[in-house]
């Protein structure tokens, strides 16, 4: 018996099906990169308040990917913290965005460390997909127009001369 007609047909079907039913995959153009502008984004905060990336135009934007369970984002908190007071009164906006982490820790986190910073809840991770983090801290920074001029990998000491100076050139 001849099958191979109904089962390749079957197996179209299939393709077919799965090229529909499949969810859609990021492109790499919707991914943060140097020099285009950010995905935008709108996600609530540790306090219930949203945040849309796309009202905060005109501000040189600061986001920062952390977790409380990561040890060298707890060691930058408190420089970060001061970067963040520093630049009050100033068309600049600091966010956290919580990275792998349950937002149930943050309760917990703040009794131990001082963090003003508005921290972003990304459900499913799904911020973290948009700017690539392969880890914690990751830091960007965006000029007035939404766009990625700055990318930071690993701790820094947000206070140090150097890293103000490329954040106050943006302002």
């Amino acid at each position: 018996m001849n099958h191979k007609g109904p089962v390749l047909i079957i197996i179209i079907a299939i393709a077919a099906a799965a090229l529909f039913l499949l969810p859609e995959k990021k492109s790499y153009d919707q991914i943060a990169s140097l020099g285009k502008p950010s995905p935008d984004f709108a996600y609530n905060d540790s306090k219930g308040k949203l945040w849309k990336l796309s009202d905060l135009k005109g501000k040189v934007v600061f986001i920062n990917f952390w977790a409380t369970w990561c040890v060298t984002c707890k060691a930058e908190m408190p420089s970060k913290e001061a970067l963040y007071n520093s630049m009050q009164g100033k068309p600049f906006q600091m966010l956290g965005m919580l990275f792998k982490d349950d937002p149930s820790n943050l309760a917990a986190y703040y009794k131990t460390q001082k963090v003003s910073i508005p921290t972003l809840i990304s459900p499913n991770n799904e911020a973290g997909k948009l700017f690539g983090i392969t880890g914690v801290p990751e830091s960007f920074l965006l000029d007035k127009n939404g766009i990625v001029v700055e990318k930071f990998i690993g701790p820094k000491e947000w206070t140090d001369p150097e890293i103000v100076a490329i954040i106050e050139k943006y302002l």
